[in-house]
């Protein structure tokens, strides 16, 4: 089951690249590459925290520029400070973890 749960992004993106559905919102982009991506044609948001060896950084900048070039309208945010998770399982004592899930909400 927790397979499946990880697979969650992919499968999102294969139905986006589609248009079987309207909008699409990642939270962690693990297993999506940027061909992937690149074949998007509904509007996509990809949230995902700082710290995330499943999707480094400089990956989800690059599905960014791609979703530019290809007119996508699209939202991708990098949440500082975080790790993997920080959604659902961040610190309710940690005011900047709060913050993050709250606006990722």
């Amino acid at each position: 089951m927790i397979y499946i749960f990880f697979q969650i992004a992919k499968v999102v993106v294969e139905l986006a690249k589609e248009a079987e559905i309207q909008v699409a919102a990642l939270l962690h982009p693990s297993f999506v590459t940027l061909d992937d991506i690149k074949g998007v044609k509904i509007p996509i948001g990809i949230l995902r925290a700082e710290i995330d060896q499943r999707s480094p950084p400089e990956v989800v900048i690059e599905f960014e520029a791609a979703l530019v070039t290809n007119k996508v309208n699209s939202f991708v945010k990098i949440y500082p400070g975080v790790a993997h998770g920080w959604t659902v399982g961040y610190k309710d004592d940690n005011e900047a973890e709060v913050k993050c899930a709250e606006e990722a909400h």
